[in-house]
């Protein structure tokens, strides 16, 4: 195995664990998420309600490496991750008390496989009012932060990165979407597609 995917597989932390602690710190009542990237269009949960959110202290950033679900360990794709400082729109969704237990391991197995993300309960502004949410949050830390990344190293990923649940261009595609079908349209995303674009990686205005 290459040096560096040695050194970030041994940094990866247990899920059940962080699943175990989320679990503690939550307060038993009806359980709310903020959806800000694929959770948005493919939530893959009952809800009992959903609502257009905004978080402050936080960030939408394509800066994850994924190995899994859009990429694979030999090419990493790209997903977005919810990084400090700023803010980010986003849909939170509320699942009822009965069936928190049984949602949140399903929600847990498809976003923390290998415990990289930094579960957080964030206040979450919605027109009915501030709610206590789940996040699934990234430490600048994490082995599978990238950091600024350049066009050509983008534009790499974009042609050739592709997982379990498709490629990291098709993922780009759907958040964007997702996010003008939602009133919220991504800055970042926006540019990346226009980028896309020019290298005649989708077509479209």
């Amino acid at each position: 195995m290459d040096p560096t995917l040695l050194q970030e597989s041994l940094q990866l932390r247990d899920p059940l664990a962080l699943l175990r602690q989320t679990l503690r710190q939550w307060d038993r009542g009806d359980l709310w998420v903020f959806g800000y990237g694929s959770l948005i269009w493919r939530p893959e949960f009952d809800a009992e309600e959903q609502r257009p959110a905004q978080v402050h202290g936080y960030h939408r950033a394509l800066r994850m490496r994924s190995r899994v679900n859009r990429g694979t360990p030999e090419r990493p794709g790209l997903v977005y991750a919810l990084l400090p400082g700023g803010s980010c729109r986003g849909v939170v969704y509320r699942v009822a008390q009965p069936r928190v237990e049984e949602e949140l391991t399903r929600l847990w197995a498809r976003e923390m496989p290998t415990g990289v993300y930094d579960p957080r309960w964030l206040k979450c502004h919605t027109p009915g009012g501030s709610v206590r949410a789940l996040a699934f949050t990234l430490s600048r830390r994490s082995p599978s932060y990238t950091g600024r990344l350049t066009e050509e190293e983008l534009l790499e990923v974009l042609r050739h990165a592709r997982g379990r649940f498709g490629s990291t261009l098709d993922y780009l595609l759907h958040t964007a979407t997702a996010l003008r079908r939602h009133g919220m349209p991504d800055r970042e995303s926006e540019k990346l597609l226009a980028l896309a674009r020019r290298h005649r990686l989708i077509e479209g205005g």
